[in-house]
């Protein structure tokens, strides 16, 4: 197995504290919003062997095994991360892999360049995702109800945010939230700036429902994102609970750390929260416009004490083990690739040892068991 040095990326909305506090080293001062565990071409582990890309493509059958190769090709499906928010993340949706598909080739036949600001699909990949709290941990997900919704914006008392909340009342559920998020999405700038501005300010005075979204208020004034986010569902995880994102479901992540698994994409399609490019149009297409609870996950416990966070998702499959003080050694091999990931206490896998915030790449039949005291993460596929 392959010990992993991982690269930090040092997002602007990233917490200047929580990563290296789990790995217990000093805050550089600088934001460490995400630390990268598998082989992505963007940021690669690095093992003793050689980048991690490289590794799998010399070999993808022994690294990955034959059933993962024959399902998903020759390249590691998912990509995990330690995810660090200290400041919201944009509102978000991925689509499903026949829209990634479509707009990747139609993207490609108009000869728009992969790295261009204003291309929306990087990949041909959809791009689902799992994301597990570390520490509590606010986001958004999903659609409110209609109704729920315009209670939200009427106690505002912002006149000019009235006919969103009218709206959401008068129509059927889908039609009502498409169009009073197209309405806020295709607003005049500067008409939009001042509605965002006054309910930001009410959102101030109400607290309670309304802080979450006074708190975006002020990272993003006047961005139209700030009225989009108080369509959603506020969900806050305790440790160990999780949310699973779907196509096609707007989110965004406002704080804490987290541990996140995805399939291996860069199709993001934004919504506002972000001077990155929205396009409108295309959004609108991927957005699921139906309400429903933010579904919190909790994990499923087996027999053998692997806690299973359960998904429809083949290209990844989460899961954690809570070693407490004298457990027997756990036998961990799979015929299918994974990384471990240690979040808390002291781990031994095979001969690494692993304390928080590290990591081992464990090839297809590889043996792999654990003693000590912690908390593993296991990520792998399903096949």
């Amino acid at each position: 197995m392959d010990r992993l040095d991982n690269t930090v990326r040092p997002y602007a909305w990233g917490s200047t504290t929580a990563i290296p506090e789990l790995l217990g080293t000093e805050p550089t001062g600088r934001p460490q919003a995400e630390m990268w565990m598998g082989a992505h071409p963007g940021a690669p582990s690095r093992t003793g062997r050689g980048a991690l890309t490289e590794i799998i493509d010399a070999d993808p059958e022994r690294e990955l095994g034959a059933a993962s190769v024959a399902r998903f090709g020759p390249r590691l499906p998912f990509l995990l991360k330690l995810l660090a928010a200290g400041a919201p993340l944009s509102l978000q949706v991925h689509p499903d892999l026949d829209q990634a598909r479509r707009g990747y080739e139609d993207e490609e036949r108009r000869g728009i360049p992969v790295d261009a600001p204003h291309r929306n699909y990087k990949d041909a990949n959809h791009k689902p995702e799992l994301i597990c709290a570390l520490t509590e941990f606010d986001g958004l997900c999903g659609f409110r109800a209609p109704a729920e919704a315009a209670g939200l914006l009427d106690a505002l008392g912002v006149p000019s945010v009235k006919p969103y909340a009218d709206l959401l009342r008068a129509r059927p559920e889908g039609a009502a939230l498409r169009e009073v998020l197209t309405a806020v999405l295709t607003a005049d700038p500067e008409e939009m700036s001042r509605t965002v501005t006054e309910a930001a300010a009410a959102c101030e005075r109400l607290g309670g429902a309304h802080a979450p979204y006074a708190a975006i208020a002020r990272h993003y004034p006047g961005d139209p994102g700030v009225l989009a986010a108080m369509l959603l569902n506020h969900v806050r995880l305790q440790p160990g609970e999780a949310l699973y994102l779907g196509a096609g479901i707007p989110h965004a992540y406002l704080g804490g750390l987290g541990v996140e698994i995805m399939a291996n994409s860069d199709n993001v399609l934004r919504c506002g929260l972000t001077p990155k490019h929205v396009d409108v149009p295309e959004l609108l297409r991927i957005v699921r416009f139906e309400a429903a609870g933010p579904g919190v996950l909790r994990p499923e416990a087996s027999p053998d004490g692997e806690e299973v966070y359960d998904t429809p998702t083949d290209e990844f499959r989460l899961s954690r083990y809570v070693l407490p003080a004298g457990t027997a050694p756990r036998d961990l091999t799979l015929p299918t690739p994974q990384i471990l990931l240690c979040t808390a206490g002291t781990v031994r896998v095979g001969t690494e040892e692993l304390t928080p915030g590290t990591s081992v790449f464990v090839p297809a039949g590889e043996k792999a068991e654990t003693a000590g005291t912690g908390t593993v993460f296991r990520a792998t596929v399903r096949v």
